[in-house]
């Protein structure tokens, strides 16, 4: 009985091909791992003859992926993933020691457990302490040393951080809440300090709208509780809007409020060696789901 052939994929080619998607095209690519738009071609052509198929379209002026490039893209990117953990884990297994994290509230619910799962499964010597808060509040933490690192928003560029999304915030209210066009507005928020807060007051005074706060939170939760309740309106995260919620638009009469940015904080501290590999798995964890259509 003849032994079954195996096919082993090359992780050269497969860091080419998730670092083409990424990057948006071939030259790109090339910048970002040291080589030739050629070379990256090549790798592409080595891995498409490997698989037998064609990963990229390119029979129009920019190549987008194909069916198949998108579902090895699902693949690549969970292989890359397990080797680069597995190689981490044994290249650095003495990391060791306490790393306090705090985050943005609204970040929690979506990303931080996936993030905090995969990081502890490669260093289980590494103990995370979380403190979840609103923004002022992990300033505060982070500027008296309470915390290594923080995710949090960026109001203004002088505040510093590195920005590693941005999205855009919305008006929110339950499915089936109606607000009275002749009355005052009802708002649920959180306190005066935040701008969630003052932007959505500012861009209704914009447009002559008269509110009333009728509920106010120290917590993200505590706001979206009270509009799924149907209490009044929230400014929220476009991702926070779910669970009951629907986001109202300029054809609602609700003016547009622009994009915040969530950038991480405190990485030129003394423990950056043990703080770098925990922002590269919150980075990963922020990178869109779906691939985007790449320029060549």
């Amino acid at each position: 009985m003849k032994g079954v052939r195996y096919t082993d994929l090359d992780m050269e080619l497969l860091r080419a091909f998730v670092t083409v998607v990424d990057a948006g095209g071939f030259t790109a690519a090339g910048a970002r791992l040291g080589r030739t738009q050629a070379a990256m071609s090549i790798r592409i052509k080595r891995l498409e003859d490997l698989l037998e198929r064609q990963v990229f379209d390119r029979s129009s002026r920019s190549p987008a992926l194909t069916r198949d490039g998108e579902l090895l893209l699902s693949y690549a990117r969970q292989i890359l993933k397990l080797n680069d953990e597995t190689v981490q884990r044994f290249i650095e297994p003495d990391n060791e020691g306490e790393l306090r994290l705090g985050v943005a509230e609204y970040f929690v619910p979506q990303h931080l457990p996936v993030v905090l799962s995969r990081f502890t499964q490669a260093y289980p010597r590494v103990h995370i302490q979380v403190k979840v808060g609103l923004n002022d509040n992990l300033f505060e933490s982070l500027d008296r040393g309470e915390l290594d690192v923080a995710i949090c928003r960026r109001d203004h560029p002088r505040q510093g951080g590195r920005v590693v999304r941005r999205e855009r915030l919305r008006w929110a209210a339950a499915q089936w809440f109606r607000p009275d066009a002749a009355s005052a507005l009802p708002l649920c928020s959180l306190p005066p300090s935040c701008i969630f807060r003052s932007r959505g007051l500012a861009a209704l005074e914009s447009i002559g709208r008269s509110w009333r706060v009728i509920y106010t939170s120290e917590s993200v939760m505590g706001v979206i509780a009270a509009a799924q309740a149907g209490l009044g309106v929230a400014v929220l995260p476009e991702s926070s809007v779910s669970g009951g919620l629907v986001p109202l638009s300029s054809e609602d009469g609700f003016p547009d409020l622009g994009e915040i940015e969530l950038a991480i904080f405190g990485e030129s501290g003394e423990r950056k060696r043990l703080t770098s590999t925990l922002v590269r798995y919150i980075e990963e964890s922020l990178r869109p789901s779906e691939p985007p259509r790449l320029v060549g």
